[in-house]
């Protein structure tokens, strides 16, 4: 089965983007990302409408991106933080994997405005597609994308109608 006849319905990509694909979703993890928990501190930070936020931060709560944990400071009512799952940790390399994209395509400055670097040594870091068996890393040449399990044929005219 060739890509243009594979139903795209329970695609993978889809079912992601469904999640994160808007813009304010994927700038609320590159603020979880970035230590940032707090409902105003988000808004605030974000420049955006406390009702879109709640709405976004809704949504990747129900996706188990987001979890909400309570904290209360003295004196005062209890108030919520956001905090990454590990499905939301496991989006760390989407968003640095966008980060370097744009740094290498869509910046101002001859210099990025943050880097990325390994805590221990304080090399930058690289997102890349690399093979389990031989750690060679591929670029998309080097690459092929089969039908998997869950693949599905596109219906034809005829079955769909």
């Amino acid at each position: 089965m060739r890509w243009l006849e594979c139903d795209t319905f329970n695609c993978s990509v889809q079912r992601a983007l469904d999640v994160v694909g808007d813009r304010w979703s994927l700038l609320i993890l590159r603020e979880a990302f970035h230590g940032v928990r707090r409902f105003d501190d988000m808004a605030t930070h974000l420049r955006i409408s406390e009702s879109v936020l709640t709405r976004r931060l809704r949504g990747l709560m129900e996706a188990d991106v987001l979890t909400r944990v309570a904290y209360r400071g003295p004196g005062a009512r209890t108030r919520y933080e956001y905090r990454l799952t590990e499905r939301g940790m496991e989006l760390f390399p989407v968003i640095t994997a966008l980060m370097q994209w744009g740094d290498r395509h869509l910046v101002d400055e001859p210099a990025s405005a943050w880097s990325v670097t390994h805590k221990t040594c304080g090399e930058p870091v690289e997102v890349v597609v690399r093979c389990v068996h031989d750690h060679e890393v591929l670029d998309p040449y080097q690459t092929r994308t089969e039908p998997g399990p869950a693949a599905r044929r596109l219906p034809t005219s005829t079955e769909a109608g």
